[in-house]
């Protein structure tokens, strides 16, 4: 009787022979070089051609004690209020925290360039001459002699939509960031030129205080106007003593936003002309670009010696498939 001969399974080496590893560099060092030398002078050049962009900050605190006088009066004469169909339970808003979103909004940055006239600056701009102290647009999309917004090759005009300044404005231009620790406000607008930088964050502090005074101005002369008008209509002594309490808050609301120069937000360090750019970081392009380089070269140097050793071992598969057959 034959011995049975079991197929012993084939087992191929997984183990890294360091020396072929870096004879397999060496003999692809000219490849890596170039690779890295190429990218190397792409870098410095995309970090040479990149402007200079400069940013100011305002550093701002909240100008507002929230909550204050509705919450009282709540108290003493909430159940006659009531009857008359006023909520005196709602005057807790954050008017922070509302600020911060009407300073994001579409509405208010629209209104604001309109107003500063920045349509030209924020989107026909390409960069900053400093020595003379001009603009450098981009004469592809704007001509800056007549003042004209040119046509593309569709015959339509390059001439921006308010959406398309809230857009470029809100991704290259504005930010703005809370301390969790100490609630201050940071708002940075970020250009070309830092005189500009400067400019327009101090005018948007200033906008939207005065945005957010006009809004609680008129809409406390709007609740006056309720009240006078609920005041004539009722001899109930209660009722009246509610409606004077009322009319005299909000006139004192009236007084006090009239009165007060920061209305929302209170410069703690206004914005200053920067000195120093802020971006390109222009020796991290460099440092990235290079290593980059490095890194494409050692890849392609690896696959073109594994695709290399398999096209000469044609035979390794036909070998396998015999081992284990035996």
């Amino acid at each position: 009787m034959s011995e049975t001969t079991v197929p012993q399974p084939y087992y191929p080496n997984d183990e890294i022979d360091l020396r072929e590893l870096f004879a397999t560099l060496w003999r692809g060092k000219w490849v890596i070089i170039l690779t890295t030398v190429v990218f190397a002078v792409a870098g410095v050049a995309y970090a040479l051609y990149k402007p200079n962009i400069y940013q100011s900050t305002v550093l701002v605190a909240p100008a507002q004690e929230e909550g204050g006088g509705l919450g009282g009066l709540a108290g003493q004469f909430g159940g006659l209020a009531s009857l008359a169909g006023i909520n005196l339970s709602g005057g807790g808003s954050n008017q922070t925290v509302i600020a911060k979103e009407v300073i994001w909004s579409r509405a208010f940055l629209a209104n604001f360039f309109h107003r500063h006239d920045m349509e030209v600056p924020l989107m026909a701009v390409d960069g900053w001459d400093a020595k003379n102290g001009s603009w450098l647009y981009d004469e592809n999309r704007y001509n800056p002699e007549t003042g004209e917004w040119l046509l593309d090759s569709d015959g339509e005009t390059y001439q921006p939509t308010d959406w398309d300044m809230v857009e470029a404005f809100r991704e290259n231009h504005f930010g703005i960031s809370e301390s969790k620790d100490t609630g201050m406000i940071t708002v940075s607008v970020r250009h070309y030129s830092p005189v500009i930088a400067q400019q327009w964050a101090e005018k948007l502090v200033h906008d939207i205080n005065e945005h957010m005074r006009k809004q609680d101005v008129e809409e406390a002369e709007a609740r006056i106007a309720y009240l006078e008008g609920k005041l004539s209509e009722t001899n109930i002594a209660g009722m009246q003593q509610v409606f004077y309490q009322l009319i005299e808050n909000e006139t004192r609301t009236v007084m006090l936003a009239n009165a007060q120069k920061e209305y929302v937000f209170k410069t703690v360090d206004p914005a200053v002309i920067a000195e120093e750019k802020s971006e390109p970081k222009r020796a991290l392009i460099c440092i990235i670009a290079t290593l980059l380089g490095g890194m494409i070269g050692v890849f392609f140097v690896f696959l073109r010696a594994f695709i290399s050793s398999g096209s000469n071992n044609p035979n390794s598969d036909r070998k396998v498939s015999n081992a284990a057959a035996q």
